[in-house]
């Protein structure tokens, strides 16, 4: 029986009415696990504003708080203030700050390049309103130069006014737990949580790690190659391994689990029931 923290659950806009009902049904089903809270993911260059807005609509009020992304990059501060506005006056208090990728034809860095950038902007324009979570890469950002120097730049969205961190997903809870020790060396102390990616498909994870920088231990890819297209397998030893990674961040002092869902209500629930979290 793990000790009981609190969770919460990251979705993305769906592109289709089909996959916008069905993220209905997987909200009301994750809901029943008392989350902390769901985010909703947001293109940076706002390329996936209106989807995200239609998203906070559909669950907004619905009971559990819910969390949009925002990125800054390739934005410009107008457009950002004008967001802010209006998740206050929807009565949206929390928010996950970030930089965001430059999207694919865009030139220019915007007004706000960096999330440091963003997270100081929010300060100064909403004051204290927003309860605000960054990035953290426990295995070091993959464009950063060092790992000295993304310490530096997480430090800095902290001191810019950061209350809180979710991390990318990781499979080596010693790179969680080395991150958090030395940002606590720079007097940092704030909460970050893990962020959890359920392992139900072999070459879907192999790419989102490849896309984010995300190490997959070599033992966890050899097993899953030696099962090949046997889904029922891959998907045990998934929950079987994830289970075991979470089971060790909550014993060494982990605040919170934060679930990459992919919109779906398994393998996150079984997850959740599992660790006794529910």
């Amino acid at each position: 029986m793990s000790k009981q923290i609190p969770i919460s659950f990251e979705f993305f806009p769906t592109k289709t009415d089909a996959g916008a009902e069905k993220l209905r049904v997987v909200h009301q089903e994750l809901q029943l696990l008392k989350p902390e809270f769901f985010s909703v993911t947001y293109g940076a260059g706002g390329s996936t504003r209106e989807r995200t807005l239609s998203t906070l609509n559909d669950f907004n009020g619905k009971g559990t708080p819910v969390a949009p992304h925002l990125s800054c990059i390739g934005d410009s501060k107008e457009r950002i203030a004008e967001l802010l506005d209006l998740y206050q006056s929807q009565g949206i208090d929390r928010i996950v700050a970030l930089r965001g990728d430059l999207p694919s034809g865009q030139v220019g860095l915007g007004e706000l390049p960096y999330a440091t950038d963003l997270v100081r902007f929010i300060r100064e324009h909403s004051g204290d309103h927003f309860h605000i979570e960054v990035a953290a890469y426990p295995e070091m950002h993959p464009q950063a130069d060092s790992f000295d120097k993304d310490i530096q730049r997480f430090c800095d969205k902290i001191r810019a006014g950061a209350n809180a961190a979710l991390t990318q997903f990781f499979f080596n809870p010693d790179a969680y737990f080395y991150f958090v020790d030395r940002i606590q060396k720079e007097g940092i102390d704030i909460p970050v949580a893990p962020g959890i990616m359920p392992i139900t498909n072999a070459s879907n994870l192999i790419r989102f790690a490849d896309g984010t920088g995300a190490e997959i231990p070599r033992w966890i890819r050899k097993q899953l190659a030696t099962y090949g297209d046997d889904s029922a397998s891959i998907k045990a030893f998934g929950h079987e391994v994830v289970v075991k990674l979470c089971e060790r961040l909550i014993a060494g002092g982990a605040p919170s689990l934060h679930f990459y869902t992919m919109n779906h209500t398994e393998p996150n629930r079984q997850l959740v029931l599992d660790l006794g979290l529910a």
